[in-house]
């Protein structure tokens, strides 16, 4: 059966499958192998200097011929460049997708548009995706309290879904995002009123992905219930919530009363160092993502994952996912069609 929306016409892709903007972890080989297996991969670039910038979208297009976005976050407490001067790097290097989260696109939009790419901008509301959609925005996506990572909305992915389609209906495609790992999930968020999914954490636990082993082992043994919403991990991004798996910085912390930064257990202690644990010191409290040249106690960082991260058991390549995920969600709907309801209910 096709599985094809209105999400799929807007970004040119074959499957309305979306990689979420992970950090640090994402890489062009993911985002290039995401795309190439008909899904849109994603770039995170908020964090990196203009040079680094223009390589990783310049490296990407060497390795697929196919659509992929590039994500800016505009909470000034974490943007390391002025978004101005950010923005021109990302559509000077040819980023034919461009996505916006943590803040309003609306000031972005034209340039964008003048550009020649497309814009998507991620929301908490149904307010804030009315909003969107009046600055021109071209896709919508739905941010639900289950995501990973930073988090900016406080409401379940299946309650806000159905809020935003209502709010603008057909005008825009509509991406779910938040408790999404499989084919299941994907078939509900359509269902809710979505055109297409937004996964984040089942691409942290990829082999292109750019984190350390073992926050990937971390992943395939947590549960649904082994995630905390939190704004503890906030040295680098002061006061945004976000989803961490729990570990022992948890554990010493409530054991500790929940004390205020600065009284903190550990609160100076340096838990981790990049280039194998002789470079620069990750303190206790950080919110740097783990990547493979730290070393040190990577069990106690900021180890970032939803609640779908139950559903994630293995580490795969970025094509066998989205494979699966695409065979998963046919099958889902082929089943749920079947279903018969007699006619005197």
């Amino acid at each position: 059966m096709a599985l094809r929306t209105p999400l799929c016409d807007a970004l040119e892709i074959e499957y309305p499958i979306v990689q979420a903007p992970i950090g640090s972890a994402t890489t062009p080989e993911l985002a290039a192998a995401v795309s190439n297996a008909g899904g849109l991969g994603h770039l995170a670039v908020t964090w990196r200097d203009l040079e680094e910038t223009r390589a990783v979208i310049r490296e990407t297009r060497e390795r697929t011929d196919e659509p992929f976005a590039v994500n800016l976050a505009l909470d000034d407490a974490t943007t390391i460049l002025e978004t101005d001067t950010h923005l021109e790097a990302v559509l000077e290097a040819g980023a034919p997708i461009v996505s916006f989260s943590f803040g309003d696109a609306a000031p972005y939009v034209d340039r964008v548009h003048k550009a020649g790419a497309t814009v998507m901008q991620t929301v908490g509301s149904a307010a804030a995706a009315r909003e969107a959609v009046e600055a021109g925005v071209d896709v919508v996506v739905t941010q639900g309290l289950e995501a990973g990572g930073h988090v900016q909305s406080e409401v379940a992915t299946t309650a806000l879904v159905p809020r935003v389609a209502d709010a603008v209906g057909d005008a825009v495609p509509i991406v779910a995002a938040g408790g999404i790992a499989d084919g299941r999930s994907i078939a509900a968020a359509l269902a809710l009123g979505a055109d297409g999914a937004w996964l984040g954490t089942r691409f942290v636990a990829c082999e292109e992905a750019n984190v350390h082993d073992e926050y990937q082992r971390r992943l395939r043994e947590s549960d649904e219930t082994d995630t905390a919403y939190t704004t503890l991990y906030d040295k680098g991004w002061s006061g945004m919530p976000h989803r961490v798996l729990e570990n022992e910085t948890l554990e010493r912390w409530r054991a500790a009363g929940e004390p205020p930064i600065g009284e903190r257990p550990g609160e100076d202690e340096v838990v981790a160092q990049t280039n194998d644990g002789n470079g620069e010191p990750i303190e206790r409290y950080d919110e740097a993502l783990a990547t493979p040249d730290l070393g040190g106690d990577i069990e106690s960082m900021a180890l970032y994952a939803g609640q779908s991260v139950g559903g994630v058991d293995e580490v795969r390549s970025a094509r066998a996912v989205v494979e699966a995920l695409i065979t998963e969600t046919r099958e889902t709907v082929s089943d749920l069609s079947t279903v018969a309801v007699p006619a005197d209910r």
